[in-house]
């Protein structure tokens, strides 16, 4: 068994990268948040459910964006003695809980604007409009402030995706308040408010699910567990494999272990064949932390065959790619 150590994902973050980023999330985090208190304010004074559920859905984002500067900066935070892989599980407990919460929220929009169809309650319009115009502005200015941003970063293109869900809702209220201006058809908010509401549900639905299989250790969804055992299998010197395992730590970052099957081989090579497996598995998965225990066939049930070649009672060892 063989050790294989590279940086820590926190470790890839260039100074530059790392600080744009800071700065771009930072920008669009203070745009989210005063555009969602004026829009709070401007849904009471104008009686309009829709900027509410605009609103609502501003909250999604000012999560999404938090949590995102949350990730940044624990990703650089290295592993401790009691929390051997970091902090990066944070991020998934913060997107559980805020996934159930944008649940709710939904719901409560949803039981407003069932009342609402049934007896349509009158919007003061102009209201409407100005608020509904003046988000559509200012996530015009934080989606520009985000192109500065490292692009790389699936961290920065999510959060990218989410300005730009802002600037769209803030659009469909604008059309909703003309509507209503020209046709004096109050029902047109309660409908613009359900479908913010689908686009909040379908993104938190999304969310607690991503989170509570990763939280359970489920295999990566964009990994195939039987591809991976035909890609371990095609490398020379391994003969079999059982007990695989494969799990995310926390969004983009995977981990396996699995027993190993060798030929019988001259110590030297189960090096190679660990290196072979470890460079394998990172290149073509993405997977950095593997634990790989090595097993030849001559040795009895119960045993392991070490990397010299030695059989040894069954016993766990890691090779950790940070």
């Amino acid at each position: 068994m063989g050790s294989n150590h590279h940086d820590g994902p926190g470790s890839h973050h260039h100074p530059m990268s790392f600080e744009a980023n800071r700065k771009a999330l930072s920008i669009a985090i203070g745009v989210t948040l005063s555009i969602m208190l004026v829009e709070i304010v401007g849904g009471v004074l104008s009686n309009s459910l829709a900027l509410m559920s605009d609103a609502g859905h501003m909250l999604t984002d000012l999560l999404a964006l938090l949590l995102s500067l949350v990730a940044l900066k624990f990703a650089a935070r290295p592993p401790s003695a009691t929390k051997t892989y970091g902090f990066y599980r944070m991020e998934i407990l913060a997107a559980l809980v805020n996934g159930t919460a944008l649940v709710l929220i939904s719901a409560f929009i949803l039981y407003e604007a069932y009342h609402r169809f049934r007896v349509p309650e009158e919007v003061a319009v102009p209201t409407m409009l100005w608020v509904a115009a003046v988000g559509f502005v200012a996530n015009g200015v934080a989606a520009i402030a985000m192109t500065r941003a490292d692009g790389e970063s699936l961290n920065i293109r999510g959060a990218y995706l989410h300005i730009l869900g802002d600037a769209l809702s803030s659009l469909g209220v604008i059309l909703g308040g003309v509507i209503i201006l020209f046709t004096g058809w109050y029902a047109v908010d309660p409908v613009i408010s359900v479908m913010i509401c689908a686009v909040i549900l379908r993104g938190a639905f999304a969310l607690v699910k991503d989170s509570a299989n990763i939280l359970l250790e489920a295999t990566p969804k964009d990994v195939d567990l039987g591809e991976v055992h035909g890609a371990l299998r095609a490398i020379p010197g391994v003969r079999d494999l059982h007990d695989v395992h494969l799990w995310t730590i926390t969004s983009g970052i995977y981990a396996m272990s699995a027993h190993v099957l060798v030929n019988d081989v001259l110590t030297s090579r189960t090096g190679e064949i660990l290196q072979g497996i470890t460079h394998m598995l990172k290149e073509r998965y993405g997977i950095a932390h593997t634990t790989i225990q090595f097993e030849c066939e001559n040795c009895e049930e119960g045993m392991y065959c070490d990397a010299n070649g030695v059989c040894l009672a069954v016993s766990r060892a890691h090779s950790h790619e940070h």
